[in-house]
């Protein structure tokens, strides 16, 4: 019997990837050495406040998406770093980002729970942000989904060989734990920014990373800007295409006009520093020859529908409607 493999599935089916970054209003990513249990904060190398920590913050059910990740042995410096990611307010370009040191990972908790309660308090373990760093975390979490590591960690070591062969200075890759939809490993979150990606291989990481080469890539591997709504998410991948590269320059804001299970109408309000805003306003529906049923994940034994969504309707407004509309909020 042939094993079953999630990620085949989706490829043979030709599913669409876009629609599918979960949204969240933080990310607290920490550094911890592998293995990882199936669910990642059972693992044997974290402390028991943390894990507590973690436990209490979902019981509360804040917008907090806890990962664990790990660096290559050539990056450990001997520390234990922790990254954390908040929602910029609209309108956003992503996330803000700050990072800690500790000398052991039982200091992690009570770091966590300070930046929770406070994200920009003062601490002797705050480190440096270089701004033009991004973080790639791929997901190469094998005991959560055999997929994660049949294709994310190639991918992980195919993407540290591509940053020496190609002298990236400003990225740093991590491996993660489980990000969400390994039916596209291999998948990665690129942090401040917030995107999520699926398929990926040398080609796409490389045009990502150095934000150039083909726009077209985004068509194949891209999942969502984690920042918008998930049907939003196709009307944003659409204006990326239209604009090119120069769309990573934007700011933007979500304006729901009306959502329902026939219809959404947004509004996009897109801000580039430097130019007059301008609005999109678009009708999105459900595109039901992409919406597709079936096994989402190794591990399932029953089909699932997941609805794929078109832009049916889209508009232009004028630079001057949307600074007369800005003005008078």
């Amino acid at each position: 019997m042939n094993p079953f493999f999630c990620a085949h599935l989706s490829r043979e089916s030709g599913e669409d990837v876009i629609g599918s970054a979960p949204s969240h209003d933080t990310y607290i990513a920490i550094e911890c050495r592998q293995p990882w249990a199936p669910s990642a904060f059972d693992s044997k190398f974290l402390p028991p406040n943390l894990k507590a920590l973690v436990e209490e913050v979902r019981r509360t059910k804040r917008s907090v998406r806890f990962l664990l990740v790990s660096a290559s042995t050539t990056e450990t410096q001997g520390y234990t770093r922790v990254l954390t990611f908040r929602k910029m307010p609209p309108p956003s370009q992503g996330y803000t980002r700050r990072e800690f040191r500790v000398m052991n990972i039982a200091e992690v908790a009570p770091i966590v729970e300070r930046y929770l309660a406070n994200p920009n308090f003062v601490t002797v373990a705050s480190a440096p942000v270089d701004e033009e760093m991004r973080d790639f975390l791929i997901c190469t979490h094998g005991s959560h989904d055999k997929c994660c590591a049949r294709y994310g960690n190639p991918f992980y070591r195919e993407a540290l060989k591509l940053k020496s062969e190609l002298g990236w200075k400003k990225v740093r890759f991590w491996q993660a734990s489980h990000i969400g939809g390994h039916r596209f490993a291999p998948t990665m979150i690129s942090l401040p920014d917030g995107r999520y990606y699926g398929g990926l291989d040398g080609g796409s990481m490389t045009a990502i990373s150095q934000k150039a080469g083909d726009i077209h890539y985004f068509e194949k591997v891209y999942r969502g800007w984690g920042i918008l709504p998930r049907k939003v998410q196709v009307l944003e991948r659409q204006l990326l295409l239209q604009h090119g590269w120069d769309w990573l320059n934007y700011r933007v804001e979500c304006e729901m006009v009306r959502e329902d299970s026939e219809l959404t109408i947004v509004r996009l309000h897109c801000h580039k520093p430097g130019t007059p805003p301008w609005i999109y306003e678009a009708e999105i529906v459900e595109d039901e020859c992409k919406t597709l049923e079936m096994r989402g994940s190794c591990g399932s034994q029953k089909e699932s529908k997941f609805p794929k969504y078109r832009v049916q309707k889209l508009q232009l407004r004028s630079a001057e409607i949307a600074i007369a509309l800005a003005t008078s909020r």
